[in-house]
């Protein structure tokens, strides 16, 4: 993947500059929980959460704090009352980027402000359609494209969250059976929704409007080149061979007894005749509509950030 040079719309921050933007935030995640954030692959540092996401927590606070304030001005003006509605950030890029890990570091960053105590995390696996509807649509082979999502669940959803509907149900994915749960997450109004996912930025035809991402207030993109994306998704392979894919349920158990050879072979197959694809037609293409990028070295570390200008 060539280098992406941001356009002027956008303000770009080496490691240290970002992190000199931290001011007086003091540190409220503490070394021995950062195992129960870090993803499969991707080390998680003190100096990384100091560096990178104690500034941007910064930031997000203050921009909570502004939308409060213009919900709260908004109500005054027509002399009524409305129930509060979340502050919401999407958090997309590609599969293997880590999206996960930044959300969950960002969750209990974000808790740790006073203003706004509670903050919840969904992720959009769990609105795709399930396996059997994939299958008989010829989806399956295309599970992550935008056609493999119940985009109108999704939708619904988050326009509840918007409306401060009292309490919305999400469904749960399994990454071990690869397919929708009978379970379900409840969200009762948060101050602050993250909703994680692939394609959370993108928009289709405007006849389709309104999008995903219309309904968040802040969107961040994990970013990393194409090369790091495949060997971190292939290293993840590998370490879920002799974990979750020998669990009996398990939708890829087939691969847990593959020689190491073989399993890396199948690992980079499905990498670049889906995810890859993925990537390069639906997920990319919404990065600059980001309004904070997070680029990453091939050693996890983010190494500059871009962000919008207001």
């Amino acid at each position: 993947m060539s280098e992406w040079n941001p356009s002027s719309e956008h303000l770009n921050f080496s490691r240290s500059e970002w992190a000199a933007l931290r001011d007086a935030t003091p540190l409220t995640v503490h070394e021995d929980e950062l195992s129960e954030l870090a993803g499969r692959v991707e080390p998680i540092t003190l100096a990384g959460v100091r560096d990178i996401y104690l500034p941007l927590s910064r930031l997000l606070n203050l921009r909570v704090e502004a939308q409060s304030k213009l919900q709260t001005t908004t109500s005054d003006f027509f002399s009524r009352d409305s129930a509060a509605r979340p502050f919401l950030i999407g958090v997309a890029g590609s599969v293997s980027a880590g999206k996960s890990t930044t959300a969950r570091i960002l969750q209990a960053m974000l808790a740790a402000w006073p203003q706004h105590p509670r903050v919840d995390l969904i992720t959009t696996d769990g609105f795709l359609q399930p396996n059997s509807e994939l299958e008989e649509k010829g989806l399956l082979g295309r599970k992550g494209f935008p056609e493999s999502y119940r985009q109108g669940a999704l939708l619904e959803f988050l326009r509840q969250i918007a409306d401060g509907a009292p309490r919305v149900s999400a469904p749960i994915y399994s990454h071990v059976t690869y397919d929708i749960t009978d379970e379900v997450q409840i969200v009762e109004q948060p101050d602050i929704l993250i909703v994680e996912g692939l394609n959370v930025l993108q928009t289709g035809a405007p006849s389709n409007t309104p999008f995903v991402s219309d309904y968040f207030d802040f969107t961040i993109y994990v970013d990393a080149n194409t090369e790091d994306l495949e060997s971190w998704y292939v290293e993840r392979f590998q370490q879920l061979r002799s974990t979750a894919f020998r669990e009996q349920s398990a939708y890829f158990s087939q691969f847990a007894h593959l020689p190491v050879d073989a399993a890396e072979a199948v690992a980079r197959t499905i990498w670049r005749s889906i995810n890859l694809v993925n990537l390069q037609e639906n997920i990319l293409p919404t990065r600059a509509r980001a309004d904070l990028v997070l680029k990453k070295d091939a050693n996890h570390e983010i190494e500059s950030v871009q962000l919008r200008r207001i």
